[in-house]
Protein backbone atom coordinates (compact mmCIF):
# COMPACT_ATOMS: atom_id res chain seq x y z
CA UNK A 1 0.00 0.00 0.00
CA UNK A 2 1.55 3.34 -0.99
CA UNK A 3 1.60 6.13 1.61
CA UNK A 4 -1.34 8.54 1.44
CA UNK A 5 -0.91 11.69 -0.61
CA UNK A 6 -3.79 13.54 1.06
CA UNK A 7 -3.45 15.82 4.06
CA UNK A 8 -6.41 15.60 6.43
CA UNK A 9 -5.44 18.25 8.98
CA UNK A 10 -7.08 21.04 6.94
CA UNK A 11 -10.37 19.07 7.11
CA UNK A 12 -10.54 18.33 10.81
CA UNK A 13 -12.54 21.44 11.67
CA UNK A 14 -15.02 20.91 8.83
CA UNK A 15 -15.43 17.24 9.76
CA UNK A 16 -16.16 18.19 13.37
CA UNK A 17 -18.77 20.74 12.25
CA UNK A 18 -20.41 18.21 9.94
CA UNK A 19 -20.58 15.51 12.60
CA UNK A 20 -21.90 17.91 15.20
CA UNK A 21 -24.57 19.28 12.87
CA UNK A 22 -25.68 15.83 11.74
CA UNK A 23 -26.01 14.51 15.29
CA UNK A 24 -28.03 17.51 16.49
CA UNK A 25 -30.47 17.56 13.56
CA UNK A 26 -33.67 15.55 13.22
CA UNK A 27 -34.18 16.52 9.57
CA UNK A 28 -33.11 13.15 8.16
CA UNK A 29 -35.46 11.18 10.40
CA UNK A 30 -38.34 13.61 9.81
CA UNK A 31 -37.94 13.29 6.05
CA UNK A 32 -37.70 9.51 6.21
CA UNK A 33 -40.84 9.52 8.36
CA UNK A 34 -42.70 11.55 5.73
CA UNK A 35 -41.52 9.26 2.94
CA UNK A 36 -42.52 6.08 4.75
CA UNK A 37 -45.67 7.18 6.58
CA UNK A 38 -47.22 9.55 4.05
CA UNK A 39 -46.13 7.86 0.81
CA UNK A 40 -45.24 4.29 1.77
CA UNK A 41 -43.80 1.50 -0.35
CA UNK A 42 -42.70 2.42 -3.86
CA UNK A 43 -42.49 -0.39 -6.39
CA UNK A 44 -41.56 0.61 -9.94
CA UNK A 45 -44.53 1.76 -11.98
CA UNK A 46 -46.63 2.59 -8.94
CA UNK A 47 -48.31 5.88 -8.14
CA UNK A 48 -46.50 5.87 -4.80
CA UNK A 49 -43.09 5.96 -6.49
CA UNK A 50 -44.15 8.85 -8.70
CA UNK A 51 -45.55 10.71 -5.67
CA UNK A 52 -42.21 10.20 -3.91
CA UNK A 53 -40.32 11.56 -6.93
CA UNK A 54 -42.52 14.66 -7.12
CA UNK A 55 -42.14 15.24 -3.38
CA UNK A 56 -38.36 14.91 -3.50
CA UNK A 57 -38.05 17.33 -6.41
CA UNK A 58 -40.19 19.90 -4.60
CA UNK A 59 -38.32 19.57 -1.31
CA UNK A 60 -34.88 19.66 -2.91
CA UNK A 61 -35.78 22.91 -4.62
CA UNK A 62 -37.00 24.24 -1.29
CA UNK A 63 -33.62 23.27 0.18
CA UNK A 64 -31.97 25.50 -2.42
CA UNK A 65 -29.89 22.72 -3.95
CA UNK A 66 -28.35 23.18 -7.39
CA UNK A 67 -29.58 21.68 -10.67
CA UNK A 68 -32.53 19.83 -9.16
CA UNK A 69 -34.17 17.73 -11.85
CA UNK A 70 -35.87 14.47 -12.78
CA UNK A 71 -34.24 12.47 -15.58
CA UNK A 72 -36.81 10.28 -17.33
CA UNK A 73 -36.44 6.50 -17.23
CA UNK A 74 -38.92 3.89 -18.45
CA UNK A 75 -39.39 1.12 -15.89
CA UNK A 76 -41.06 -2.30 -15.76
CA UNK A 77 -44.46 -2.43 -14.06
CA UNK A 78 -45.15 -5.74 -12.29
CA UNK A 79 -48.33 -5.99 -10.22
CA UNK A 80 -48.75 -8.60 -7.47
CA UNK A 81 -52.54 -8.85 -7.34
CA UNK A 82 -54.29 -11.21 -4.94
CA UNK A 83 -52.38 -14.29 -3.86
CA UNK A 84 -52.67 -17.13 -1.39
CA UNK A 85 -51.25 -20.50 -0.40
CA UNK A 86 -53.27 -23.18 1.34
CA UNK A 87 -52.42 -26.58 2.74
CA UNK A 88 -55.33 -28.85 1.77
CA UNK A 89 -54.12 -32.15 3.23
CA UNK A 90 -53.40 -33.79 5.59
CA UNK A 91 -54.95 -30.81 7.46
CA UNK A 92 -56.39 -27.59 6.01
CA UNK A 93 -54.37 -24.48 6.83
CA UNK A 94 -53.56 -21.08 5.31
CA UNK A 95 -49.82 -20.56 4.84
CA UNK A 96 -47.77 -17.33 4.74
CA UNK A 97 -46.31 -16.45 1.32
CA UNK A 98 -45.33 -13.61 -1.00
CA UNK A 99 -45.12 -13.95 -4.76
CA UNK A 100 -41.73 -13.31 -6.31
CA UNK A 101 -41.44 -10.41 -8.74
CA UNK A 102 -41.42 -11.37 -12.44
CA UNK A 103 -43.42 -14.51 -11.70
CA UNK A 104 -46.32 -15.41 -13.92
CA UNK A 105 -49.79 -15.96 -12.48
CA UNK A 106 -51.49 -19.23 -11.77
CA UNK A 107 -54.75 -20.09 -13.51
CA UNK A 108 -57.72 -18.35 -11.86
CA UNK A 109 -58.61 -21.51 -9.96
CA UNK A 110 -55.02 -21.85 -8.76
CA UNK A 111 -52.64 -24.78 -8.98
CA UNK A 112 -53.38 -27.77 -6.76
CA UNK A 113 -50.63 -30.37 -6.41
CA UNK A 114 -48.59 -32.38 -3.95
CA UNK A 115 -45.52 -30.70 -2.47
CA UNK A 116 -42.05 -32.14 -2.91
CA UNK A 117 -39.53 -30.60 -0.48
CA UNK A 118 -35.82 -30.43 -1.34
CA UNK A 119 -32.84 -28.92 0.47
CA UNK A 120 -30.78 -28.09 -2.60
CA UNK A 121 -30.52 -28.11 -6.37
CA UNK A 122 -28.44 -31.28 -6.04
CA UNK A 123 -31.33 -33.03 -4.28
CA UNK A 124 -33.70 -31.78 -6.97
CA UNK A 125 -31.44 -33.21 -9.67
CA UNK A 126 -31.35 -36.59 -7.91
CA UNK A 127 -35.16 -36.69 -7.78
CA UNK A 128 -35.46 -35.64 -11.41
CA UNK A 129 -38.72 -36.83 -12.97
CA UNK A 130 -40.19 -37.60 -9.54
CA UNK A 131 -41.13 -33.92 -9.21
CA UNK A 132 -43.23 -33.92 -12.40
CA UNK A 133 -46.68 -32.51 -11.70
CA UNK A 134 -45.68 -31.39 -8.19
CA UNK A 135 -44.96 -28.11 -6.43
CA UNK A 136 -41.27 -28.03 -5.56
CA UNK A 137 -40.48 -26.44 -2.18
CA UNK A 138 -36.87 -25.31 -1.72
CA UNK A 139 -36.01 -25.56 1.98
CA UNK A 140 -32.41 -24.40 1.65
CA UNK A 141 -31.05 -23.07 4.97
CA UNK A 142 -29.63 -19.54 4.85
CA UNK A 143 -25.85 -19.46 4.34
CA UNK A 144 -25.36 -15.85 3.26
CA UNK A 145 -27.31 -13.63 0.91
CA UNK A 146 -25.12 -14.21 -2.12
CA UNK A 147 -25.11 -17.98 -1.75
CA UNK A 148 -28.78 -18.36 -0.86
CA UNK A 149 -30.44 -15.92 -3.26
CA UNK A 150 -29.70 -18.27 -6.18
CA UNK A 151 -32.74 -20.34 -5.11
CA UNK A 152 -34.97 -17.31 -5.48
CA UNK A 153 -33.41 -16.31 -8.78
CA UNK A 154 -33.18 -19.72 -10.51
CA UNK A 155 -35.48 -21.99 -8.52
CA UNK A 156 -38.54 -21.85 -10.77
CA UNK A 157 -36.72 -22.77 -13.99
CA UNK A 158 -34.64 -25.46 -12.31
CA UNK A 159 -37.85 -27.12 -11.07
CA UNK A 160 -39.66 -26.60 -14.39
CA UNK A 161 -36.89 -28.55 -16.15
CA UNK A 162 -38.23 -31.70 -14.47
CA UNK A 163 -41.90 -30.93 -14.99
CA UNK A 164 -42.82 -29.18 -11.72
CA UNK A 165 -45.99 -27.07 -11.96
CA UNK A 166 -44.94 -24.39 -9.44
CA UNK A 167 -42.14 -23.60 -7.00
CA UNK A 168 -41.92 -22.22 -3.47
CA UNK A 169 -38.69 -20.82 -2.06
CA UNK A 170 -37.74 -20.56 1.59
CA UNK A 171 -37.28 -16.85 2.30
CA UNK A 172 -33.70 -15.60 2.00
CA UNK A 173 -33.14 -14.72 5.65
CA UNK A 174 -31.55 -16.18 8.79
CA UNK A 175 -34.50 -15.14 11.01
CA UNK A 176 -38.26 -15.32 10.64
CA UNK A 177 -41.33 -14.47 12.66
CA UNK A 178 -43.66 -15.75 9.93
CA UNK A 179 -42.34 -12.96 7.69
CA UNK A 180 -42.03 -13.96 4.02
CA UNK A 181 -39.38 -12.14 1.95
CA UNK A 182 -40.16 -11.17 -1.63
CA UNK A 183 -37.65 -10.24 -4.33
CA UNK A 184 -36.92 -10.74 -8.03
CA UNK A 185 -36.65 -14.02 -9.87
CA UNK A 186 -35.54 -14.90 -13.38
CA UNK A 187 -36.83 -17.34 -15.98
CA UNK A 188 -34.52 -19.46 -18.12
CA UNK A 189 -35.90 -18.99 -21.66
CA UNK A 190 -35.13 -22.64 -22.41
CA UNK A 191 -37.59 -23.86 -19.74
CA UNK A 192 -41.36 -23.53 -19.26
CA UNK A 193 -42.49 -20.65 -17.03
CA UNK A 194 -44.11 -21.73 -13.78
CA UNK A 195 -45.41 -19.57 -10.89
CA UNK A 196 -43.06 -19.06 -7.95
CA UNK A 197 -43.47 -17.56 -4.48
CA UNK A 198 -41.53 -17.21 -1.25
CA UNK A 199 -42.66 -18.90 1.96
CA UNK A 200 -41.50 -18.29 5.52
CA UNK A 201 -38.90 -20.42 7.27
CA UNK A 202 -41.72 -21.75 9.44
CA UNK A 203 -43.76 -22.87 6.43
CA UNK A 204 -40.76 -24.47 4.74
CA UNK A 205 -39.88 -26.42 7.89
CA UNK A 206 -43.52 -27.42 8.42
CA UNK A 207 -43.75 -28.84 4.91
CA UNK A 208 -40.35 -30.49 5.37
CA UNK A 209 -41.57 -32.37 8.44
CA UNK A 210 -44.68 -33.53 6.59
CA UNK A 211 -42.64 -34.58 3.59
CA UNK A 212 -40.22 -36.54 5.79
CA UNK A 213 -43.08 -38.34 7.55
CA UNK A 214 -44.67 -39.34 4.26
CA UNK A 215 -47.77 -37.22 4.93
CA UNK A 216 -47.88 -36.06 1.26
CA UNK A 217 -48.73 -32.40 1.84
CA UNK A 218 -51.09 -31.13 -0.82
CA UNK A 219 -51.14 -27.43 -1.66
CA UNK A 220 -53.21 -24.93 -3.59
CA UNK A 221 -51.33 -21.84 -4.84
CA UNK A 222 -53.15 -18.84 -6.29
CA UNK A 223 -51.38 -15.82 -7.81
CA UNK A 224 -52.73 -12.98 -9.97
CA UNK A 225 -49.28 -11.55 -10.80
CA UNK A 226 -48.88 -9.76 -14.13
CA UNK A 227 -46.81 -7.25 -16.04
CA UNK A 228 -48.36 -4.05 -17.32
CA UNK A 229 -46.70 -1.94 -20.06
CA UNK A 230 -43.51 -0.13 -19.06
CA UNK A 231 -44.21 3.03 -17.10
CA UNK A 232 -42.52 6.42 -17.09
CA UNK A 233 -40.40 7.13 -14.01
CA UNK A 234 -37.27 9.15 -13.26
CA UNK A 235 -33.99 9.38 -11.44
CA UNK A 236 -34.03 12.35 -9.04
CA UNK A 237 -30.86 14.46 -9.14
CA UNK A 238 -29.63 17.41 -7.07
CA UNK A 239 -26.20 18.93 -6.50
CA UNK A 240 -23.91 21.21 -4.65
CA UNK A 241 -22.02 22.67 -7.58
CA UNK A 242 -18.25 22.66 -7.21
CA UNK A 243 -16.52 25.99 -6.67
CA UNK A 244 -13.42 25.28 -8.77
CA UNK A 245 -13.95 22.05 -10.71
CA UNK A 246 -17.70 21.79 -11.19
CA UNK A 247 -17.38 19.29 -14.05
CA UNK A 248 -15.73 16.75 -11.71
CA UNK A 249 -18.30 14.82 -9.68
CA UNK A 250 -18.53 12.88 -6.45
CA UNK A 251 -21.78 10.91 -6.76
CA UNK A 252 -23.71 9.71 -3.70
CA UNK A 253 -27.06 7.97 -3.75
CA UNK A 254 -29.42 5.08 -3.18
CA UNK A 255 -32.53 3.68 -4.85
CA UNK A 256 -35.87 5.38 -4.37
CA UNK A 257 -38.03 2.42 -5.37
CA UNK A 258 -38.84 -0.33 -2.91
CA UNK A 259 -40.89 -3.50 -2.81
CA UNK A 260 -44.66 -3.30 -2.59
CA UNK A 261 -44.75 -4.51 1.02
CA UNK A 262 -43.65 -2.69 4.17
CA UNK A 263 -42.49 0.93 3.84
CA UNK A 264 -39.06 0.59 2.25
CA UNK A 265 -37.52 2.29 5.29
CA UNK A 266 -34.12 0.58 5.41
CA UNK A 267 -34.27 -0.63 1.78
CA UNK A 268 -33.68 1.94 0.56
CA UNK A 269 -35.55 4.99 1.75
CA UNK A 270 -32.96 5.50 4.47
CA UNK A 271 -30.06 5.28 2.02
CA UNK A 272 -31.67 7.94 -0.20
CA UNK A 273 -32.32 10.25 2.74
CA UNK A 274 -28.69 9.88 3.90
CA UNK A 275 -27.39 11.05 0.50
CA UNK A 276 -29.96 13.85 0.25
CA UNK A 277 -29.33 15.08 3.80
CA UNK A 278 -25.58 15.08 3.10
CA UNK A 279 -25.86 17.86 0.52
CA UNK A 280 -28.58 19.74 2.42
CA UNK A 281 -26.39 19.76 5.52
CA UNK A 282 -23.29 20.90 3.64
CA UNK A 283 -25.28 23.74 2.07
CA UNK A 284 -26.64 24.76 5.47
CA UNK A 285 -23.08 24.82 6.87
CA UNK A 286 -21.81 26.86 3.93
CA UNK A 287 -19.37 24.12 2.90
CA UNK A 288 -19.05 24.25 -0.89
CA UNK A 289 -16.28 21.90 -2.07
CA UNK A 290 -14.03 22.32 -5.10
CA UNK A 291 -15.86 19.56 -7.01
CA UNK A 292 -19.56 18.93 -7.46
CA UNK A 293 -21.34 16.56 -5.10
CA UNK A 294 -24.29 15.01 -6.92
CA UNK A 295 -27.11 13.14 -5.23
CA UNK A 296 -28.91 10.55 -7.34
CA UNK A 297 -32.06 8.81 -6.12
CA UNK A 298 -32.16 5.94 -8.59
CA UNK A 299 -35.41 4.42 -9.81
CA UNK A 300 -36.06 0.71 -10.40
CA UNK A 301 -33.12 -0.94 -8.64
CA UNK A 302 -35.24 -3.73 -7.19
CA UNK A 303 -36.63 -5.30 -10.34
CA UNK A 304 -34.75 -4.02 -13.35
CA UNK A 305 -31.79 -1.67 -12.71
CA UNK A 306 -33.25 0.71 -15.29
CA UNK A 307 -32.30 3.70 -13.14
CA UNK A 308 -28.62 2.83 -12.86
CA UNK A 309 -28.38 1.96 -16.54
CA UNK A 310 -30.36 5.05 -17.47
CA UNK A 311 -28.08 7.34 -15.48
CA UNK A 312 -25.02 5.78 -17.11
CA UNK A 313 -26.47 6.24 -20.61
CA UNK A 314 -27.60 9.82 -19.96
CA UNK A 315 -24.17 10.80 -18.59
CA UNK A 316 -21.99 8.64 -20.79
CA UNK A 317 -19.94 11.59 -22.03
CA UNK A 318 -18.99 12.56 -18.47
CA UNK A 319 -18.71 9.14 -16.82
CA UNK A 320 -14.97 9.38 -16.35
CA UNK A 321 -15.39 12.80 -14.73
CA UNK A 322 -16.87 10.95 -11.75
CA UNK A 323 -14.10 10.95 -9.15
CA UNK A 324 -15.93 8.61 -6.79
CA UNK A 325 -19.41 7.04 -6.61
CA UNK A 326 -20.81 5.93 -3.23
CA UNK A 327 -23.99 3.87 -2.97
CA UNK A 328 -25.96 3.46 0.25
CA UNK A 329 -28.13 0.32 0.02
CA UNK A 330 -27.44 -1.83 3.07
CA UNK A 331 -29.80 -0.21 5.56
CA UNK A 332 -29.17 2.72 7.87
CA UNK A 333 -27.82 0.95 10.92
CA UNK A 334 -24.70 2.05 12.84
CA UNK A 335 -22.10 3.01 10.21
CA UNK A 336 -18.73 1.25 10.21
CA UNK A 337 -17.13 3.09 7.30
CA UNK A 338 -17.03 2.32 3.59
CA UNK A 339 -16.48 -0.63 1.34
CA UNK A 340 -14.14 0.32 -1.52
CA UNK A 341 -14.25 -1.69 -4.75
CA UNK A 342 -11.40 -4.17 -4.93
CA UNK A 343 -10.59 -2.76 -8.39
CA UNK A 344 -9.86 0.70 -6.95
CA UNK A 345 -6.28 1.93 -7.43
CA UNK A 346 -4.07 1.33 -4.41
CA UNK A 347 -3.40 5.05 -4.08
CA UNK A 348 -7.14 5.74 -3.86
CA UNK A 349 -7.45 3.05 -1.17
CA UNK A 350 -4.58 4.53 0.80
CA UNK A 351 -6.10 8.01 0.56
CA UNK A 352 -9.59 6.89 1.58
CA UNK A 353 -8.10 5.14 4.60
CA UNK A 354 -6.43 8.39 5.55
CA UNK A 355 -9.62 10.42 5.09
CA UNK A 356 -11.57 7.87 7.13
CA UNK A 357 -9.47 8.79 10.15
CA UNK A 358 -11.66 11.91 10.34
CA UNK A 359 -14.48 9.52 11.31
CA UNK A 360 -12.63 7.59 14.02
CA UNK A 361 -14.43 9.52 16.76
CA UNK A 362 -17.76 7.98 15.72
CA UNK A 363 -16.31 4.54 14.92
CA UNK A 364 -16.91 4.79 11.18
CA UNK A 365 -13.30 4.70 9.97
CA UNK A 366 -13.06 1.27 8.35
CA UNK A 367 -12.35 0.90 4.64
CA UNK A 368 -13.38 -2.64 3.70
CA UNK A 369 -11.72 -4.71 0.98
CA UNK A 370 -14.65 -4.54 -1.43
CA UNK A 371 -17.69 -2.38 -2.07
CA UNK A 372 -19.84 -0.67 -4.64
CA UNK A 373 -23.46 -1.12 -5.61
CA UNK A 374 -25.91 -2.24 -8.27
CA UNK A 375 -26.88 1.24 -9.50
CA UNK A 376 -23.31 2.50 -9.78
CA UNK A 377 -22.21 -0.79 -11.33
CA UNK A 378 -22.43 0.41 -14.95
CA UNK A 379 -20.08 3.31 -14.13
CA UNK A 380 -17.73 1.10 -12.16
CA UNK A 381 -17.36 -1.21 -15.15
CA UNK A 382 -15.99 1.78 -17.06
CA UNK A 383 -13.39 2.54 -14.42
CA UNK A 384 -15.17 4.85 -11.97
CA UNK A 385 -14.09 4.16 -8.39
CA UNK A 386 -17.07 2.71 -6.54
CA UNK A 387 -17.77 2.45 -2.83
CA UNK A 388 -20.60 1.60 -0.45
CA UNK A 389 -21.64 3.00 2.90
CA UNK A 390 -20.97 0.05 5.23
CA UNK A 391 -23.10 -0.45 8.32
CA UNK A 392 -23.55 -3.04 11.04
CA UNK A 393 -25.92 -5.22 9.05
CA UNK A 394 -26.48 -7.87 11.73
CA UNK A 395 -30.26 -7.53 11.46
CA UNK A 396 -30.66 -6.21 7.92
CA UNK A 397 -31.75 -9.50 6.38
CA UNK A 398 -34.23 -10.11 9.20
CA UNK A 399 -36.55 -7.56 7.55
CA UNK A 400 -35.14 -7.30 4.01
CA UNK A 401 -37.93 -7.32 1.35
CA UNK A 402 -40.65 -7.92 3.96
CA UNK A 403 -43.72 -6.13 5.34
CA UNK A 404 -41.57 -5.50 8.43
CA UNK A 405 -39.24 -2.99 6.72
CA UNK A 406 -40.92 -0.06 8.45
CA UNK A 407 -39.83 3.19 10.10
CA UNK A 408 -39.91 1.82 13.63
CA UNK A 409 -36.91 -0.37 12.71
CA UNK A 410 -34.80 2.76 12.09
CA UNK A 411 -32.83 4.19 15.01
CA UNK A 412 -32.74 8.00 14.61
CA UNK A 413 -29.23 8.33 16.02
CA UNK A 414 -27.85 5.61 13.77
CA UNK A 415 -29.47 7.35 10.80
CA UNK A 416 -27.81 10.62 11.85
CA UNK A 417 -24.46 8.85 12.17
CA UNK A 418 -24.87 7.55 8.62
CA UNK A 419 -25.43 11.13 7.43
CA UNK A 420 -22.32 12.30 9.28
CA UNK A 421 -20.23 9.49 7.80
CA UNK A 422 -21.37 10.06 4.24
CA UNK A 423 -21.06 13.85 4.50
CA UNK A 424 -17.51 13.86 5.86
CA UNK A 425 -16.25 11.47 3.20
CA UNK A 426 -18.11 13.07 0.29
CA UNK A 427 -17.10 16.61 1.25
CA UNK A 428 -13.44 15.79 1.83
CA UNK A 429 -13.03 13.80 -1.41
CA UNK A 430 -14.85 16.53 -3.35
CA UNK A 431 -12.65 19.26 -1.88
CA UNK A 432 -9.22 17.65 -2.22
CA UNK A 433 -6.73 19.82 -4.13
CA UNK A 434 -5.80 16.75 -6.20
CA UNK A 435 -7.95 13.79 -7.33
CA UNK A 436 -8.47 10.86 -4.95
CA UNK A 437 -6.15 8.61 -6.95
Amino acid sequence: MPPPTVKIDPYRAAAARIIGAALTSDRAYARLAHLTDHIGNRISGSQNLERAIEWAISEMKRDGLDNVRAEKVMVPHWVRGEESLELLAPVPRKLQMLGLCNSIATPAEGITADAMVVHSFEELDRLGEQVRGKIVVYNAPYANYGASVVYRWEGASRAARYGAVAALVRSITPVSLQTPHTGSMNYDPAQPKIPVAAVTIEVAEYLQRMNDRGDRPRLRLKMEAKFLPDAESANVIAEIKGSEKPDEVVLIGGHFDSWDVGQGAHDDGGGCIVAWETVRLLKELGLRPRRTIRVVLFTNEENGLRGGNGYHDAHKAEVLKHILAIESDSGVYRPEGFGLAETAPLQARSNMREIAKLLSGIGADQIAADGGGADIGPMMREGVIGASLDVDGTHYFDIHHTPADTLDKVNPRELALCVATMAVMAYTVADLPEPLK
